[in-house]
């Protein structure tokens, strides 16, 4: 071999800023989370007009592949996000259930719009679900009749940030057992003060 190739570190050569470049520690359950968070695949199907919004997530204009969520999956056992977009009938409940039963775990649900969350302008219909947590466990509420793409793309991160919190065994047999989520806070108040102090309001035109 060339001797010109090899390169010898002596040890008084190593200073702690080349090792604090070059090398990462941190613990498994970190970089698991740290996966996950970054690498939501939800699954593709939509119910109502709350799905034109979330479709409208994956244009050039919002780019929902800046954070990891772009692939939205044909088949339920590759995908590990279900965003419930749209009016849920009594009639689609026994298949929104189905495909979420097939979803890979771990799993989360995104309830996008009022229809979903609470009925909507249907809410006291013979024919609704008067709210999708009726029949799955929602992780995160998105509220609007639709909500924006921007609004969407809000909760999106906020679940991120919270699957990123998340304590979840990495073994069976090894460990404790059981999952610990984080709590999650109600963002209307949080932003209420910073809301009532808002001198500035748009315009009804102003989209």
């Amino acid at each position: 071999m060339d001797e010109s190739l090899v390169k010898i570190t002596e040890a008084s050569d190593v200073d702690e800023e080349s090792i604090r470049r070059n090398i990462l520690l941190g613990s498994v359950e970190g970089v698991v989370n740290w996966a996950r968070r970054s690498s939501l695949w939800p699954v593709a199907f939509g119910l109502a007009c709350c799905a034109i919004e979330m479709i409208a997530t994956a244009m050039p204009r919002y780019d929902i592949a800046r954070f990891g969520a772009e692939l939205f999956r044909p088949s339920p056992r590759q995908a590990d996000l279900m965003i419930v977009a749209g009016t849920v009938t009594w009639k689609m409940a026994v298949p929104v259930r189905r495909i979420y039963l097939q979803m890979a775990e771990p799993r989360w649900v995104i309830s996008m719009g009022s229809c979903a969350t609470i009925g909507g302008p249907f809410a006291y219909g013979y024919s609704t679900l008067p709210g999708v947590n009726l029949i799955l466990p929602v992780d995160v509420y998105v509220p609007g009749c639709p909500p924006s793409p921007s609004t969407f793309m809000e909760g999106l991160l906020l679940l991120s940030d919270a699957v990123g919190k998340e304590q979840r065994p990495l073994s069976w047999v090894v460990g404790p057992q059981g999952v610990i989520k984080p709590e999650r806070p109600s963002m209307k108040d949080l932003k209420r003060e910073s809301r009532m102090q808002a001198t500035d309001l748009r315009t009804p035109d102003h989209v």
